[in-house]
């Protein structure tokens, strides 16, 4: 009895996958839901799994091929399969243990000579010790003679520069090393890139599908939607005194840290509440007003930048947003997100700070109406009171569509954000 193996259904939009790797060979053994085959679709990997135990018996679209929903992959076989793998582990078992039988008749032939050699093992075991011994003396007296040997200026540039003196020819007497060697050291040519020794002047290689499809998507927002961005900073002083002091407690209580982002998704919540336009989107001649608050952040992972969204976040506190948020992170860098991980979000929060940014403008996630551009924290002079104090700041930065935001929506709801970033007490009285 054999099992076809199908490209299953793959969400909502997405009709055809490429096939990323399969995971089994022909002929391998295989489990009931044991992955074998890996597809790539325009938004997630997944994995196809066995309907049933036996033996992969055929592949029918190989690594690269572009396959649609209800395709043949391959089939299962499980007619006698697994009895043959156990015949021939067994088939190799059997001699293993005969010469294993000889070996032990012949050690205990040979048990009188091995008690004879034991005093000579012993002996041999301390020369070793005294050997070690002298070349460690070696070793440091090698050292000590080449610092006495380096000129002051020479030693200085050495440690500066963290340059390895055994690497460099001395041109001095005795093979002394000068000051003119490192200089000229400095000046050589360093050695051509590895990469275009190996692959040549210029690689071309195939775009993902995943990054097909970001291109796609990022070129339509620039098509379609009047982007406009408008900046505004904080002053991060009390969320990080917040955080230093309840940090401990809040830990313990909940297990998990408390970051930035949940402050940054509450406060954006309270902005999106007073103006429903940025949580709206353009659909024909119609505005789609969102009462629902599922906020996509953006993650970095190795096959290319993912949107995950996090799901209801107005009903969820902030130990249940640093959760969700690092779950969620945690399933995009491993490569396990579903279709349902990466659908309904009505706002993003992008944070390029965390890369060193300092200031971006960040591009809209079509459909959605706004995204909100986090950046690193930097120590700056600010005027409080008429004083000039320094400050942790954070530039930050919203791309609205201005089809339906007008530039006052906007610039309102980032000093909202502002306000209630800076004083995240506001937070606690909905307010």
């Amino acid at each position: 009895m054999s099992e076809k193996i199908v490209v299953p259904a793959l969400g909502e939009s997405i009709t055809e996958a490429t096939v990323a790797k399969w995971l089994k060979n022909a002929g391998d053994a295989v489990e009931a839901d044991e992955p074998i085959v890996e597809l790539e679709t325009d938004k997630v990997n997944l994995e196809v799994p066995s309907p049933i135990t036996g033996v992969l018996t055929e592949i029918n679209s190989k690594d690269g091929s572009v396959v649609e929903v209800g395709a043949l992959l391959g089939s299962v076989s499980e007619s006698g399969s697994p009895g043959s793998v156990k015949k021939e582990e067994i088939k190799k078992i059997e001699p293993t243990s005969k010469e294993n039988n000889v070996i032990k008749l012949d050690a205990s032939k040979k048990e009188p000579k091995i008690f004879e050699e034991k005093p000579k093992e012993e002996t041999q075991e301390e020369k070793p010790l005294v050997l070690t011994n002298e070349v460690i003396e070696e070793k440091t007296t090698n050292q000590s003679n080449e610092n006495q040997t380096l000129s002051p200026a020479v030693r200085k540039i050495v440690v500066e520069n963290k340059i390895d003196i055994n690497s460099v020819k001395g041109s001095g007497k005795d093979g002394r090393v000068l000051k003119g060697d490192l200089i000229s050291l400095m000046g050589a040519n360093p050695q051509p890139s590895e990469r275009k020794t190996q692959y040549g002047q210029e690689e071309r290689i195939k775009m993902t599908r995943l990054r097909q499809t970001i291109a796609k998507r990022l070129k339509q927002a620039q098509e379609n939607a009047a982007l406009l961005t408008t900046f505004n900073e904080v002053d991060m002083t009390n969320i990080m005194e917040m955080r230093k002091e309840n940090q401990q407690d809040f830990q313990s209580r909940y297990g998990i840290k408390l970051g930035f982002m949940s402050f940054f998704v509450k406060a954006c919540v309270v902005a999106l509440k007073n103006f429903p336009a940025v949580n709206a989107e353009i659909d024909g001649d119609e505005i789609i007003y969102k009462n629902y608050y599922n906020l996509s952040f953006a993650v970095g992972t190795e096959k290319g930048l993912v949107v995950p969204v996090l799901k209801n976040a107005d009903e969820l506190s902030f130990a249940d947003i640093e959760k969700n948020i690092k779950d969620i992170s945690e399933k995009a860098r491993d490569g396990k997100l579903t279709i349902e991980d990466l659908q309904g979000g009505t706002f993003t929060i992008s944070n390029g700070g965390v890369y060193g940014s300092m200031l971006s403008t960040p591009i809209l996630n079509l459909p959605q109406s706004g995204v909100l551009g986090m950046h690193n924290i930097v120590e700056r002079p600010v005027v409080v009171d008429g004083e000039i104090k320094i400050r942790p700041i954070m530039y930050l930065a919203l791309s609205y569509d201005h089809r339906i935001i007008d530039g006052k929506e906007s610039v309102s709801f980032l000093k909202m954000v502002k306000e209630n970033l800076e004083d995240p007490r506001r937070l606690f009285l909905d307010i």
